[in-house]
């Protein structure tokens, strides 16, 4: 595991720790009905989702950077039962076990109940998402969809780009093929508002952009390794993406509340949501520059390993809160933000360390992982100046 370790990429980690922050503050300004006053920094909090397509995005571009590579270099493309089973053993028994705490706690459904959120069912059932404590883990069978889809479409996207491998257009290619699924997405939030249907949003095809977005963001880290000019420029990049999160977090990008937006505000959301993950992520995944400011903020020790206990903080800090709200008997949409925040945090804080630590890791062990997926290209080193 220590190997593991080594060759990950402490930005991303800190990217992934970030975004798993701004889920956790969402649901603490929900819960506390912050997130419903007035005022802009209310607005803001609630945009935070946009933490979900992050991701979402970080999904894409690691899982999907092995066949990229295949494609574009040729080195053999990764085996999808052995893929599979490593998803599966890294999602899935410290899922069963929060989910398992939370169901047994407060829902208490019945065996066929038990048996939909244990298979990461719950967005397939008409109601099975309603959980207390649970509200977050809709994402999960978003991703495992997506990991139980990306061979196939791995090996769709390789056969379209093998047609133009004689004109060296392999990469290019791939980028048009991923581009085509992020169509898929504009297409199902179409229908999804037209038709008024709301349960669509729960299922892979709406959330593919995001995940398409990474995948075009692994291709260009194949492609080009490391670029200058995304290093150059990385500080505006980061400075756009808090602008269009400005935008987001504006009625225009649709209601704070569960009501439905307009098809015009879900695809503007959409689209506001698929660019600031860009953004965020682009500088780290294209331009991996250890030295950099934006690496030493995001990758040293403390927000890499953060970043590594981000799954099980993601999974723990919803039952953390309603736990909370149990023992204050505060009525809904209220309490006391801070010491909600302050309390959840620890908590969760502690329990995802237990758990990293205890579950994750050991089912890593079992599952035969021995490093970290897909890493990074390395940064170029500067050359010195031949003498004159």
């Amino acid at each position: 595991m220590e190997r593991a370790l080594k060759t990950r990429d402490a930005a991303l980690d800190g990217v992934r720790a970030a975004a798993a922050l701004g889920v956790w503050l969402l649901h603490v300004g929900s819960n506390t009905g912050v997130m419903y006053q007035e005022g802009m920094y209310a607005w803001l909090m609630s945009r935070l989702g946009a933490a979900v397509p992050v991701f979402f995005l970080l999904s894409g571009l690691l899982l999907y950077r092995p066949w990229a590579r295949a494609a574009v270099e040729g080195t053999p493309p990764p085996r999808p039962l052995r893929y599979l089973w490593r998803r599966v053993t890294r999602v899935m028994p410290v899922y069963w076990l929060v989910a398992g705490l939370g169901l047994w706690a407060w829902t208490k459904p019945d065996w066929s109940g038990w048996l939909t959120w244990m298979l990461l069912l719950q967005n397939y059932v008409q109601g099975g998402a309603q959980a207390e404590g649970l509200y977050q883990m809709w994402t999960l069978p978003v991703e495992m969809a997506f990991y139980l889809a990306l061979p196939v479409l791995a090996w769709a996207l390789h056969r379209w780009a093998r047609a133009g491998r004689q004109g060296g257009n392999v990469p290019v290619r791939l980028l048009w093929g991923t581009a085509a699924l992020g169509a898929v997405s504009a297409v199902t939030v179409t229908v999804t508002s037209l038709a008024g249907l709301p349960q669509l949003s729960l299922l892979l095809p709406y959330h593919l952009i995001f995940f398409a977005c990474g995948m075009a963001l692994a291709v260009l880290s194949v492609w080009i390794k490391h670029s200058r000019l995304v290093d150059a420029i990385a500080p505006q990049l980061l400075v756009l993406a808090l602008l269009l999160y400005a935008v987001l977090s504006t009625p225009l990008a649709g209601p704070r509340t569960l009501d439905e937006p307009t098809l015009a505000q879900a695809l503007l959301r959409m689209s506001l949501e698929a660019a600031v993950a860009v953004l965020v992520v682009a500088p780290f995944a294209l331009a991996p520059n250890p030295g950099s400011l934006r690496h030493r903020l995001l990758g040293n020790p403390v927000t890499a390993y953060l970043g590594r206990v981000s799954y099980s903080f993601f999974l723990w800090h919803a039952p953390v809160i309603t736990l909370y709200r149990h023992l204050t008997g505060d009525p809904p949409f209220t309490g006391d933000f801070a010491a909600t925040a302050v309390v959840s945090f620890v908590v969760s804080l502690l329990l995802s360390v237990g758990s990293y630590h205890l579950v994750e890791t050991t089912a890593l062990r079992l599952s035969g992982r021995r490093s970290a997926p897909a890493p990074p290209p390395e940064a170029p080193v500067p050359q010195a100046a031949p003498a004159p």
